[in-house]
Parts: structure tokens; sequence; C-alpha cells
């Protein structure tokens, strides 16, 4: 059993390993595959009319704060999100250029602050699971250690056997949710460069 256990350890570990080896030097903590962007360009996902001053008039306009709030929600399917931007700058009439960078400046600030948020949550994460690898690593020390004890302690091994299967299921638990959240920043990008493209379009 104690094997088995020291097996399920090391295969629990290998893939933080493998996660470590991978990241770029400059963000220790980041777990994900993907490479960490710090923040959207405005340049790599708007190019329409300059912004000015929209990007902090927008949040005094209510009807825009609350598009930007609805578009912005992961909730609210793309299809929806596109065709609630359409509708909005079809009634917009003489100010729809105005709208249209009101409406993005929104969309920009709210979906780069989401990405960050999510971000510092996944490195937040990521820094206690190694510190949860380094525990497993000392318990699994331990355990071998009390195994080949002589006398040896079964109840001390059986205890530490079971403490070290709930901790690495744990760990295990977490490297499953690490993984879908990696996922998320790439989701808002994509979502924020979709919906600047329709806004751009309904310029045109």
């Amino acid at each position: 059993m104690i094997v088995r256990i020291l097996a399920m350890v090391a295969l629990a570990l290998s893939g933080m390993s493998a996660v470590a080896r991978a990241a770029d030097p400059r963000y220790p903590n980041w777990p994900c595959a993907q490479a960490k962007v710090p923040e959207i360009s405005l340049a790599a996902v708007w190019a329409g009319p300059p912004l000015d001053d929209a990007e902090t008039r927008w949040k005094d306009d209510t009807k825009i704060t609350a598009l930007v709030s609805k578009l912005s929600a992961r909730k609210t399917p793309m299809d929806e999100a596109e065709r609630s931007v359409k509708e909005f700058l079809a009634g917009s009439a003489a100010g729809k250029a105005a709208n249209a960078k009101l409406l993005f400046a929104g969309l920009f600030e709210t979906l780069n602050a989401q990405r960050s948020q999510v971000m510092n949550g996944l490195e937040r994460v990521s820094r206690k699971q190694r510190e949860a690898a380094d525990k497993i690593r000392e318990d699994s020390i331990q355990l071998q250690t009390l195994q080949g004890a002589a006398p040896r302690d079964d109840a001390r091994v059986e205890a530490l056997s079971n403490e070290l299967i709930w901790k690495t299921r744990i760990f295990e638990d977490r490297n499953k949710v690490v993984r879908f959240v990696c996922e998320v920043p790439t989701a808002i990008d994509q979502r924020l460069f979709a919906l600047g493209r329709v806004i751009q379009q309904e310029l045109e």
C-alpha cells in the first residue's frame, strides 16, 4: 500500500514540476501553459477611431455602464452580446460614433480588470500549490522513514498514509481547477476582440 501511495504522490507532483519547468522566469507563479500577457493591448483589439476622453467618460452614462456589465459577463452568450451591440448602436442615430467609443472604452476597461482578477487568482493558487507540494514531499519522506523504522509504529504509518492520500487528492483537484481557469483569460481576450470588431463594423 505504501508503494501505491508514493506512486500516486509522484504522479500528482509531476504535473506541478512540468509547469514549473515551462514557466516564464518573469512570472514564476504563473501556472498556465499559455504565456502570461499581463494586459490586453488596446491596439491589438481596436482599430476604430481614437477613444480620447471616452476612456474616462463611459462611467458617467448609465445606459453604457448597464450594457457594458451585460456584455462583459461570461454568462451572456456571444451571439446575444453581439446582437445587443448592434441594437444599441442602431438606435444611437447622431450619437452613434460617440456611443461606440464609450461602449468599447467601457468593455476594454472592464474586461481587462476581469482578466487581471482571474490571473491574480491563478497566481495565488499557484503559490499555495507549491507550498502544498513541498508539504506532500516532506510527508512522503517521513512516511518512508517510518516504514523502515524498527520497531515500526503501524498506527503512525497508517495515520500519515491516510493524511497523505487526502492531501494529494486535494492537490490534484486544485490542479484540475487551475487547468480549467487557465482558459479564462484567453476567453476574455476573444470576447473583447469579437465585440470590438462588431462595434467597428457598425461604424463603417
